[in-house]
This record gives C-alpha cells, structure tokens and sequence, in this order.
C-alpha cells in the first residue's frame, strides 16, 4: 500500500490558521517526528509537513489517523475547546466542519474514550479508499443509502440500519444517493501512538472497483 495515495483528496485552504500549528504543537507533544508521525499514519513526511503548514486541507479520515495517533481527538486537533466536558451537546453547539469533501458535527464531549459524530458523506466522496485500523466503529444511517464494505462482503444499509465493527476489518463507505447520506458515528480513540489508519484506492487492496 503506498501511503502516497492518501494525498490527493486534499485541498489547499486560507483558514487554517489554527489547525496547523495546532498539528505540529500535538506532534510534538506525543514526542514524535515528522517521519514517524508521518508513517503511523499513511501519510508522506512531505504531505505532513505541508499540513503542518496550512499548505493542505486535512481529509476527515487523515484528522482520525493524526488524532489517533497523537492520541487527542479531532476536536483538538482543530484547536476547539470546550471551557467544561458536559454530558449534554447541544444543537446550537454543533458547528459544522467540512474536511475532504464531508461535513461533520462533533456530537460529543472531547476527552473521552469514544469519538462521535454526524457525518454527512456526499455522492462519490471518498468512495474508493479502504480504511484500516484499531479499535472498533459504530454507525447509524440518518438519511439516505450508505454502501459499506466490509472485507469481501458488501452492506447496503438504508435509514435506521446500523453497524457495528472492528475497525481492523478493511472497510470503506460511500454514498448510494446523489444527495449523499447523513449518519451517526461512533468510533474508539486509541491512545496509541503506533495506531494507524491506512488510507489507499479500493482496487489496490480488494481488487474491486468502487
């Protein structure tokens, strides 16, 4: 798998500002370098670096591998804070943010064991990329049709179908409709720093096309 293949779903951005420094400044809490962190988490040290330096937009899969990996969550890795970890989110309180083409809101306090979210995961975004990791992933389709493939056995689920799986079982989702699909998402945050989310095109390690 080359880790090269992970790159070209980001996008130069002029607000990033925060995050970028904020990329580094974690990096180097957890006591990594460029290359290791790099490594760890599918990416290229150059690719890296040039997050670190709001050359690039981070995809949402590359801000779960960094989080992972860095053992924070996407939260902060985006320079959010929260003043207290209350129970309760509410609506008012979830601003979206686009990465990679999807659109999330955090749907949890940051500093826990679980990561949730709502994802809205447009038509042909991301479909192709097979994502491995630790841990396990939870997800509940809000509206419209999501395709998930898990290993060699592909799931068409519809609103109100849920699944639940090790995350060490290569799997991608994609969108069935033109409007997307909005889902629910839970998943582990491994406080790991060799945790690793491979990101490549489907047909490079199942041989399918999307």
């Amino acid at each position: 798998m080359s880790s090269s293949a992970a790159e070209p779903g980001s996008e130069p951005s002029g607000d990033l500002s925060t995050m970028a420094p904020q990329l580094r400044a974690l990096r180097r809490r957890a006591s990594l370098t460029l290359e290791a962190a790099a490594r760890a988490a599918g990416l290229s040290p150059a690719h890296l670096s040039r997050l670190e330096t709001g050359q690039r937009q981070p995809s949402l899969p590359m801000l779960l591998a960094l989080a992972r990996v860095y053992g924070t969550t996407v939260s902060e890795l985006l320079g959010e804070t929260v003043a207290d970890r209350d129970a309760v989110v509410r609506a008012a309180g979830m601003e979206p943010t686009a990465a990679g083409g999807w659109t999330y809101w955090q749907a949890g306090a940051p500093g826990r064991g679980m990561q949730a979210l709502r994802v809205h995961v447009p038509h042909g975004s991301q479909g192709d990329i097979v994502r491995v990791h630790p841990g396990e992933e939870w997800l509940y389709v809000l509206k419209g049709r999501l395709r998930l493939r898990l290993g060699d056995a592909t799931h068409r689920l519809g609103p109100g179908d849920s699944a639940h799986f090790d995350s060490l079982t290569p799997h991608r989702i994609a969108a069935e409709d033109q409007d997307g699909v909005d889902l629910l998402f839970v998943h582990t945050l491994l406080q790991s720093p060799t945790a690793a989310l491979c990101l490549g095109p489907a047909t490079h390690l199942t041989g399918e096309t999307p």
